[in-house]
């Protein structure tokens, strides 16, 4: 036991090493939890939030004020949706804010 708590101390923060020198090289940058929340989104409105057919609505652009009054009113069911709500759940209006503020920035 003691052995496996060792070699995952060991990994964990030779990751965390590896990450900030990635990092301050100009390697890998770091991302928001927002941007990395909104990579849900795109799995149905699109890469970046620019999907453009059918009932889906792209998202890139949007404003976020609005765009996250609507999140919430579907999270809350004061929206009917078809799939929306669920994903919403898991947020917090803290976060619905975020993603709104993340996809707003985006270009359309």
């Amino acid at each position: 036991m003691k052995v496996k708590i060792i070699m995952l101390t060991a990994a964990l923060s030779s990751m965390a090493v590896a990450q900030q020198a990635m990092a301050q090289s100009g390697g890998l940058q770091p991302i928001s939890k927002a941007e990395l929340w909104a990579t849900t989104c795109f799995q149905c409105h699109g890469a970046e939030g620019q999907y453009s057919g059918g009932a889906i609505p792209p998202l890139a652009g949007y404003p976020a004020e609005m765009m996250a009054q609507q999140l919430k009113a579907m999270k809350s069911g004061e929206r009917a949706t078809t799939i929306m709500q669920r994903h919403l759940l898991g947020y917090s209006d803290d976060d619905i804010d975020a993603i709104a503020a993340y996809l707003g920035s985006l270009k359309p």
